[in-house]
This record gives C-alpha cells, structure tokens and sequence, in this order.
C-alpha cells in the first residue's frame, strides 16, 4: 500500500465524543437562535417613546442676537421742569414787613429744579420716539440720550393722558428703528424682554413671560387701559421703555409697576403695540387723538348679575346710563341692556368695550349686539367724538323693604322727600328710596353701600316705598337682587344676597 492511499482510522471512543460536542454545538446555536427570537418579538412589542427634535443650544440659552439687533432703538430720556412753589403768605414781599420780620415766615419759596428719567423708543428713521406721557408731562427741557454716547434735545409731538402715551421728535437722521409688531397675536407664556434704563444705571435687559392680556391697574391718569402684564424685571427708569418679543419686534411699552417698596415684585405693565400704533399715528399727524363716543355709561358684569339677569356667563359690559341725544339713545340702548359683541366680535367686559369704541373714529358706524329681558337683538348707531371732558369719564362698579327685609340687607331706607333731595342734591326727577344707615356687617356694607345712596331700582324695577323693595326681593327668589344705586350723580348696578 501506498502511502497516498492510507486512510486514518479513529478509535470508536473517539468518534462518540465528536458527536456528542456536535450535538451541544447544535442544540446551544438553536438556543440562542430562539432567544434572539424572542428577543426580537419583546422589542416589537414594546412601546416607542417619542424623542424631542433637536434643538440648537444657542436658540433657547441666549437672546444675544436679537438684543443686539434692537437695543440701539431704545433711548434714555430726561426731563427738566421748573417748579415754583406758591407763596407761604402774600404780604411777606411787602419791604416794610421784611424790614421787621426778615425771613422769619419763610419769604417767598425759591423755585427749584425737578428732574425726571424715563426712557423711550425710536420708530422711525428721522427722529419720532414713542415714550409715557408721564415722562414728559409739564417738562420745561427734554433731552435724549442715544447710543454712541450721542445726544439730543427733544421737543413733545403730542401726548395722550388717557393712554399715557407721548410721541417726541429729535432731529436726525438715519436712527436705528424698533418695528412694531401685532400686539393682539400675543399669547400668555410668551417670552419676552424688557430693555431701558432702570434707576439711571444705565442701559439694561431683562427677561420674562407675558403673565396676562387686557389688564385694567386704575392707578394712572390713564383712562383706556388694556396693558400686557409680565414679570420681566421693571423698575423706576424702565418707563417709556421696549417690551420685545424673541423676534425683536416692539409689542408694548412699558408703562407701571404694582410694587409696595417701589421696586419689582414681578407684575408689571406696558401698553400694547396695537394701541400705541394707533395714538402714535395720530399725534404724529395732528398732534392730538380723536376717539369716537357712544354715550353710555357702563360697568362689568360679575356672576351675581349674570345670575341675575339669567345670562350663561358673566361676559359683556352693563349699561348703567344712557347720555340723552347720545349716538346709544337714538340707536334705543337702555339702562339694564347687555351689551355682549361690537361689530360682530364679542365683548369679554366693561374695560375691552371701551378701548374698543374709544379706538374708533368719530363718525364710524357700528353694530352693536345687546341682551334685554333675556332676548338678544341688534342695534346700529353712528360714534361722535368724545371730548377730553368726557374722556376721563369711567365705569362705575358695583350693593344692596318691612324692617325684615331691611334687616337681611343690613340697611335702614326711607322714602325719598323733597327735602331729602334737595339735602343730597339729586336732580328733581329722581324717585327711589333713601338709605339712611348701613350696617357695617350687613351685605349691604359687603358690597360698597353707603349712607345716603338712592335705590331707584330693584331687579329693573322701580322702587319708591320700602313695600316696594321687599316685593321686588321677593320675586328675585334665592337669587342675588339686582340693585341700580345713585350716588353723586353717577348710577350703577351692584347685587346683594340678603
């Protein structure tokens, strides 16, 4: 045999264990097959949970570029006013008095130099800046402060008390401008920053959200306010000033702060941009604003008079008086009317009504949509101006029978006399009953009455004996009683549960 030919003959031993180690190399590699398997079925099986888009770091840490882009629009602004105080007494000028007394009583006071900082916003390219009203009001010299260390003098445009808006012009040319955006297209949550010149140290950004829409302080001379609260950082300084959105456009200007030390608390407030726009437009063209006037006075209503009056929800704005001859008498509105949408939109209260007719010009036509007796109808009427007289005219807000039901409503009434008119200086045609004494734990206390205030009406209708106010109490049932109270010459509405 050759050697080529020689075939290897393994032991019987052998062979077995070859293929016992086989058989576990297959029985395992199946194994794991099936656990793969089953692997594969649990990973199907299980949930997928959604994964944030990415993001760019630099878009959500830093507003860097957009500060940049607009600060250089926003200018410091500075006020000087002479003031001269009034005389301590008049004959202390006299020669022959001074001879004897000298300055002994003081003289004449000296008039002093009062300065006053604020800060303001170019909007256009040759020199208009928007700023507050109380900024510059009575201001004898106005400067402004630019970047670049540059400075002007500033003269007043026009400047709106109401809204405590002014417009200043400096003379110059090719200025940086803040663009500005819709101010109704902002949302609550939406971040926002604040930039101007804080206790005159300097130029400064601060950052917040937009805590609320449509607010109404009453602590300025302003008359409409619809302001945009936040909680970006403002102080005394700050007035006049911008409140940017992240795209760098100018949505409001800054305005007030409720503070009870004089710095930020976190609740501030600017004017919107749709209503600056609107002002600025007209004080650059005229130098004065013309708002139309529907000749009603009104208040909001609250979920007692919703209840009331039967109303799904307490929105839209009471009719407390109508002006006669006004554009709302000849258009049939009442006293007691629901007022509840202008022009098709609807009234959410008293407050967006009245920037909503004030921001409308004389002459403009409008529809007016009012509930009466449950019943919603239509009316239309044409706007006058409304004269700065009237302009400060507001709402009134909102109150309170046998003994018994004087009593529940913690109030002693009488019935209106001559002689008791003509005491609290009511018209001659006023009829109700007097309220002589208030209970300071009553309801009636509760909700704002007081003595000497007349009820001419209880839930609409008029009342002249305490009979006449326990009748109508009792058809009210258990809900609140709708009060119409006179008082100084202005009428409103409030409700009381006796």
């Amino acid at each position: 045999m050759t050697q080529s030919s020689k075939i290897a003959i393994l032991p019987a031993s052998f062979t077995r264990v070859a293929a016992a180690l086989l058989c576990i190399l297959l029985v395992a590699a199946a194994s794991a097959g099936c656990r793969r398997d089953r692997d594969r079925a649990r990973d199907s099986a299980a949930p997928v949970l959604p994964k944030a888009p990415e993001r760019s770091a630099a878009a959500v840490s830093s507003y860097a570029d957009v500060v940049a882009k607009v600060s250089d629009a926003v200018v410091t602004v500075r006020s000087e006013s002479i003031v001269r105080a009034p005389r301590r007494f008049p004959f202390t000028s006299d020669p022959l008095f001074r001879e004897f007394f000298g300055d002994l009583f003081g003289g004449n006071p000296q008039p002093r130099l009062q300065r006053g900082l604020g800060s303001g916003v170019i909007v256009t390219e040759d020199g208009y800046i928007l700023t507050n009203h109380h900024v510059v009001d009575g201001a004898d010299k106005i400067r402004v402060e630019a970047s670049g260390n540059r400075s002007y003098e500033a003269k007043i445009v026009g400047s709106d008390p109401p809204t405590d808006l002014a417009v200043l012009k400096i003379d110059a040319k090719g200025l940086p401008v803040l663009r500005l955006g819709n101010s109704d297209q902002v949302r609550v949550g939406d971040v926002v920053l604040a930039i101007g010149n804080p206790l005159n140290v300097g130029k400064t950004v601060t950052a917040g959200i937009i805590s609320a829409k449509e607010r109404s302080t009453g602590m300025g001379n302003g008359t409409f306010e619809s302001f945009l609260q936040t909680d970006a950082p403002i102080n005394q300084g700050n007035s006049g000033g911008a409140l940017i959105n992240t795209a760098g456009d100018l949505i409001g200007i800054n305005s007030q702060i409720v503070s009870m030390t004089g710095g930020n608390l976190g609740i501030g407030f600017a004017i919107p941009s749709n209503m600056a726009r609107q002002v600025a437009e007209q004080l650059i063209k005229s130098g004065n604003v013309r708002r139309g006037k529907l000749g009603i006075t009104i208040q909001p209503v609250t979920s007692d008079i919703a209840a009331n009056l039967g109303l799904e929800s307490a929105k839209g704005a009471l009719v407390t008086s109508v002006e006669p001859g006004s554009p709302a008498e000849q258009a049939g509105i009442r006293q007691g009317d629901i007022i509840t949408q202008l022009n098709g939109e609807e009234i959410e209260d008293s407050n967006q009504l009245r920037n909503r007719i004030a921001a409308l010009k004389p002459g403009a036509e409008v529809t007016i949509a009012i509930v009466r007796d449950g019943k919603q109808q239509q009316v239309r009427a044409k706007l006058i101006e409304l004269s700065d007289e009237s302009a400060r005219a507001s709402s009134r807000q909102g109150g309170p029978g046998g003994s018994d039901d004087q009593e529940r409503l913690g109030i002693t009434i009488t019935p209106l006399t001559p002689g008791l008119a003509e005491q609290l200086r009511l018209p001659g045609n006023a009829q109700g009953v007097v309220i002589t004494d208030v209970d300071p734990a009553g309801p009636a206390a509760e909700a704002g009455l007081r003595e000497g205030d007349l009820i001419e009406q209880v839930n609409r209708q008029p009342v002249r004996t305490a009979s006449d106010v326990r009748n109508a109490l009792e058809r009210s049932g258990n809900r609140p009683a709708l009060f119409l109270i006179r008082r100084q010459g202005s009428q409103f509405f409030v409700t009381l549960q006796p």
